[in-house]
């Protein structure tokens, strides 16, 4: 059963300027501790990475999974979900983008995840904290 995620942050920064990082995905392995290697298998008519591939840490080993980006809300949304991945059978998920009143950007982040295997449910709460941490990791980026 796939399992739901979704967190909320303001981040003293332009939404722009946000925006901007969240789609530099080359950049990920650079301040998103979790993400070892990216490449950007596919672009599209705007020359924007669709197709990208990931090698991160999860669950004490490394895996590889490519996900495909959904640019149709942009800049308010981006959105994706997975092609091809070793031990997921699914990650779907999108950032949200909004003006925050203090001149910042509101981000809810949410995610979709369904394992191969299933976990307990420690391991789970463990590994859903550590994919969470991508959005305050994103945070301390913009605000740098």
């Amino acid at each position: 059963m796939a399992e739901k995620a979704s967190q909320t942050i303001t981040i003293a920064a332009t939404p722009e300027h946000v925006w901007a990082i969240a789609c530099d995905f080359e950049r990920y392995p650079e301040w998103a501790k979790d993400v070892k290697d990216v490449i950007v298998r596919g672009r599209d008519s705007a020359d924007r990475p669709d197709e990208v591939e990931y090698r991160a840490s999860a669950l004490g080993r490394s895996t590889h999974y490519t996900l495909s980006y959904d640019y149709s809300q942009a800049p308010s949304a981006l959105a994706w979900h997975m092609l091809r991945g070793d031990i997921m059978r699914t990650i779907d998920g999108a950032y949200h983008f909004s003006a925050a009143a203090n001149g910042g950007t509101e981000v809810r982040y949410d995610l979709t995840i369904d394992l191969v295997v299933p976990l307990p449910g420690f391991v789970k709460r463990r590994a859903e904290v550590r994919i969470l941490n991508t959005v305050r990791e994103l945070k301390a980026r913009a605000e740098a």
